[in-house]
């Protein structure tokens, strides 16, 4: 059969005017037509692939979240110690310790803290007033405050403390008309706004200062003594000297407000107001 395939192959060479010479012609490649020939086909094996081990994945680690990272500016603290304002910028969270009030947000009109008591300490006034009381932890701490000062014969009186929100409208509507309203504005707040209502701050003065909430019990003994000591016990002064374009109000050496031992410190350390504070305050 090969060669008959080879007897037909060379018909047509001749027929086509092949111009290729014999000599030219790679005899081996009879050798498919011959009985010798072999056509074996040839078939790469392919090798089997061997099964590849699945890595062991590493069993999972519980993942704990980091902490925040912070520089020496900045002041760890827990999330519900941040003030939690509505749309209309009222606080909502307002048993809060650290609670923020300034003239850009308020407490609501019928907020009474539910925990006043009244301090154990000198009165500047006789008889039983809204004025003497304060928030429990505020009060049990102006106590300590109070009891180092007589320690070290330094006489001071509690003035003013809690007011409500009807007590600050009669309040500044009487300095409205007295003063006037942008002179007002700058020395007592609308009502709403005021830190007295939170029951965390209290009004202090002394004998040199004549018992007066001025300016110039800043400068006595006695005020200087209450401002150096005052962060030991969780209290700051509120509205510090110079620092007015911040909080909105003029200097009061005699208004302290309790926001606890740790932020008081840090407070004083870095010569801070509270919004200051909080600027620099994250989240834990």
């Amino acid at each position: 059969m090969k060669k008959k395939h080879f007897s037909v192959l060379m018909i047509l060479m001749l027929l086509t005017g092949c111009s290729k010479q014999l000599d030219d012609i790679n005899w081996k490649f009879w050798e498919y037509f011959t009985e010798n020939g072999t056509s074996e086909e040839v078939v790469e094996e392919i090798p089997e692939e061997e099964p590849v081990e699945e890595e062991e994945k590493p069993e999972d680690i519980p993942q704990t979240e980091e902490p925040p990272e912070t520089d020496e500016n900045q002041f760890v603290l827990e999330e519900p110690f941040f003030t939690v304002l509505n749309e209309e910028k009222v606080i909502e969270n307002t048993d809060n310790i650290l609670v923020l009030v300034n003239k850009d947000q308020s407490l609501p009109a019928d907020y009474i803290p539910k925990d006043l008591t009244i301090p154990d300490v000198p009165f500047s006034f006789e008889g039983d007033y809204d004025k003497k009381y304060l928030r429990e932890e505020a009060a049990r701490a102006l106590e300590g405050l109070f009891a180092e000062a007589e320690t070290e014969n330094v006489e001071i009186f509690a003035v003013s403390g809690y007011r409500s929100y009807e007590t600050q409208y009669g309040i500044y509507n009487t300095y409205v008309k007295k003063w006037g309203e942008e002179k007002t504005n700058a020395v007592s707040a609308i009502p709403g706004h005021s830190e007295h209502q939170t029951g965390l701050a209290m009004d202090i003065s002394s004998r040199s200062a004549a018992l007066d909430l001025t300016e110039e019990f800043g400068e006595t003994p006695e005020g200087k003594w209450v401002k150096e000591h005052a962060s030991a016990h969780g209290f700051i002064i509120r509205y510090p000297e110079d620092g007015e374009v911040i909080t909105g109000y003029q200097y009061e050496p005699w208004h302290l407000r309790y926001v606890g031992k740790e932020v008081a410190a840090y407070i004083d350390e870095h010569d801070l107001t509270l919004e200051e504070f909080f600027d620099r305050a994250i989240k834990q």
